[in-house]
């Protein structure tokens, strides 16, 4: 018998409180939609995340891996590390290599640091309990230049120069990835508490390098780390699709409300929006909004920081947001970056899946701290 399985006898409770569960969450969604539109819906959105979604990050991951195995190959991993240890260390606990996970993440997305983590070159670097610990890192800068770039093209929109907003969003998005990266790894210590040591990053004194001309090993390193990406992107497909296409259906309403559901992608019951609703009073304290509209922006990017960039033109078309709340969105954005729909599938593939909800908790934390922290520091310098 596989070590995974357990072996459930004559235990009804299980199986019937699933089905009661799943009952109360789902039936509710099926009535209101039209059962033909919930899963048209359902097939559609995933089908739409498949091809503009998963196959984009697998992109993403084959450029970022052959990117980061040529790094590896030339000692630049190396290097770096020695360079940002006196950074790393003290902010985040971590060797002066994952700077390098920072810096392909905010280019790129999210997944864009599992092709580090593939990497053995790199990895080395890093103690057994880190390694998990570069899912929450990499996630609090994903899609960070495209957020601050979005954000800033904005600024004859609404009015006034967002750039120094951004760039706050942007440090409060540091702040929110410290948080979390912090705050998780009190659980990966105590997890990995019997692991075996491996050396310390500050004594790796070499790194390896293949056999051949440079030229030679530059091509051999590129082609090697692109296909390291093509594993990433397949493996992360279940939970892609899956995770996020559950939140997209429990974030958005008909897109069109006039003429109701179609079955089109993303559409859905906002029950996500409505719970922001209710508890507008105290994210209004947190963060300042402008509008209680705004709620809608952090809601989505839970799971996708891109579907919720969207949402900006129409707050600005009804005067909804101000710098404020720019650099608010940008910290939340950054440092959550659709991490719902991503999380559980990053974590396996770092082979640390048990440790997923610890981690899914310390990144909400810290991306609303992350916001806080923010309008805070808005507050008291502009």
């Amino acid at each position: 018998m596989d070590e995974k399985e357990i072996i459930q006898k004559n235990n009804l409770k299980e199986p019937i409180f699933f089905i009661v569960i799943s009952s109360i969450v789902f039936l509710p969604v099926m009535y209101h939609m039209g059962f033909s539109n919930f899963f048209k819906t359902l097939m559609s959105t995933a089908h739409d995340l498949l091809l503009n979604t998963v196959f984009f990050i697998m992109a993403v991951a084959v450029l970022t891996s052959a990117f980061g195995n040529i790094l590896s190959e030339f000692g630049v991993v190396y290097l770096l590390n020695k360079i940002l240890s006196k950074l790393m260390r003290p902010l985040y606990n971590l060797p002066g290599a994952a700077a390098i996970g920072i810096l392909t993440t905010y280019l790129s997305d999210n997944p864009a640091i599992l092709s580090l983590a593939q990497d053995k070159q790199f990895t080395k670097f890093f103690e057994k309990w880190q390694i998990p610990l570069l899912c929450n890192l990499g996630t609090s800068f994903g899609m960070g230049l495209i957020v601050s770039t979005f954000m800033i093209a904005q600024s004859s929109a609404i009015g006034e120069n967002l750039f120094f907003p951004v760039l706050l969003g942007n440090f409060g998005a540091v702040i929110g990835s410290i948080i979390s990266v912090r705050l998780f790894s009190r659980y990966t210590k105590k997890y990995y508490i019997n692991a075996v040591h491996i050396e310390h990053s500050e004594d790796v004194k070499s790194w390896s390098a293949t056999k051949g001309s440079s030229i030679s090993r530059l091509i051999d390193g590129l082609l090697e780390g692109g296909k390291t990406g093509v594993d990433l992107g397949l493996s992360i497909i279940p939970g892609v699709l899956i995770i996020s296409t559950i939140v997209m259906m429990f974030t958005n309403g008909p897109k069109d409300p006039s003429i109701g559901y179609q079955g089109l992608p993303y559409e859905g019951v906002p029950i996500l929006q409505w719970i922001g609703d209710k508890l507008n009073f105290i994210l209004n304290f947190l963060f300042g909004f402008k509008s209680p509209k705004l709620i809608a922006f952090p809601l989505t990017s839970l799971g996708s920081t891109g579907a919720a960039l969207a949402l900006i033109p129409k707050f600005i078309e009804t005067n909804s947001i101000s710098p404020n709340d720019i650099a608010v969105l940008t910290a939340i954005g950054m440092t959550w970056s659709g991490y719902l729909s991503t999380h559980i599938a990053m974590m396996d593939s770092l082979k640390a899946r048990k440790l997923a909800s610890k981690a899914i908790f310390s990144h909400t934390v810290a991306g609303l701290l992350a916001g806080f922290i923010t309008h805070l520091l808005y507050v008291l310098f502009f």
